[in-house]
């Protein structure tokens, strides 16, 4: 009798253009809106020993005026990166497979903060514009530390601004905020990490493994995933901008002499930095012009780590991808880590 045998079943071939595009997009983004412009404004800093006004100069009285005033400002100098940080948050749920995240960044030990870390050094983005990249990480099941290194290592260890801040306010400056800006990133993400039972976000954007997607469904799931995203960040995102707008003039006195060389306001300018929201590289012409009206190192050291690295809006743009403990832990620690490093000023 003669026995018949089962076809074999072929293994579909893995769809490397998912991560090729992906990169892609990454590289060319980032060339436009990032390493392009920085390039030149480089040689801009080098030259002038600036890198523009602050953008909270010219205080409004008027909170309604002062708000509207600051979100025209601040969203004309961030509105394209935070496009590109809601396209790769999306696109990295459709287009990176799952298990490259979770050997890398999904490990809940030191090594998946640590690639977390070194993965944010290219993107160069504020704290809000890295907030959905972040976002989409968590529902990608990438670990909290992971996530956090990378949100946080975007602002504070960007080789752009350390080389901005060497010029404009002198290179030693730009050291202590690399090795401050080190240790914080790591430390924090390690610790809550630790401190905080990790639940990554449940993926709502359905992946199959078995075989390879048509094309159709990659659209649809990417515009699933890039409208939840949207949805889910930029709305408070803008609120809370127009809310420290008309706030701005309270967190960051001007009047000359009005921000001493003490603990107490070492103190205040780490908390006021945990709260406000500014673009890229903003911190280092606000610290020009606060000390320029008679600011002393101390706070100036601390507004150098907490103003770039976390904010109100930012925060509260990732209440969904990290459970409250774990944002209300990482804003402490900032906090603490800014207070720290202007405390050291004083002795």
């Amino acid at each position: 009798m003669q026995t018949q045998t089962s076809p074999r079943v072929s293994e579909p071939s893995f769809a490397w253009w998912k991560p090729a595009l992906f990169f892609l997009v990454v590289i060319v983004g980032l060339w436009i809106v990032k390493w392009q412009p920085y390039y030149g404004k480089a040689f801009t800093a080098a030259d002038t020993h600036s890198i523009g006004k602050s953008i909270i100069a010219q205080p409004e009285a008027n909170p309604l005026k002062a708000a509207w005033d600051y979100a025209m400002v601040y969203f004309l100098a961030v509105w394209k990166a935070a496009v590109l940080g809601v396209l790769l948050g999306s696109l990295i749920q459709v287009l990176i497979p799952r298990d490259w995240l979770l050997r890398t960044l999904g490990q809940p030990r030191f090594s998946g903060t640590l690639f977390g870390t070194l993965f944010s050094l290219p993107g160069m983005m504020c704290t809000c514009c890295a907030a959905p990249v972040a976002a989409g990480m968590r529902r990608q099941s990438v670990s909290m530390g992971g996530a956090l290194a990378f949100w946080l290592g975007n602002p504070l260890l960007n080789p752009a601004t350390l080389v901005f801040m060497g010029f404009v306010l002198g290179w030693h400056f730009a050291l202590i905020r690399l090795a401050a800006g080190i240790v914080t990133v790591l430390g924090v993400a390690t610790i809550v990490q630790y401190w905080v039972k990790d639940k990554p976000q449940a993926v709502e954007i359905p992946q199959p493994t078995v075989s390879p997607l048509r094309e159709g469904n990659f659209i649809q799931r990417w515009m699933k995933a890039l409208w939840s995203l949207f949805w889910s960040t930029i709305p408070v995102y803008i609120i809370a901008v127009l809310v420290l707008g008309a706030a701005r003039v309270w967190l960051f006195p001007h009047a000359d002499g009005a921000v001493g060389n003490t603990l107490f306001w070492v103190i205040a300018m780490a908390i006021a930095g945990c709260l406000f929201v500014i673009p890229t590289a903003a911190e280092i012409p606000i610290i020009q012009t606060m000390m320029l009206a008679g600011m002393g190192t101390a706070p100036a050291l601390a507004l150098l780590i907490t103003l770039p690295a976390v904010s109100l809006p930012s925060l509260v743009m990732l209440h969904k991808a990290f459970p409250a403990k774990a944002l209300w832990l990482t804003g402490g620690l900032v906090a603490l880590s800014g207070v720290i490093v202007g405390t050291l000023a004083l002795l």
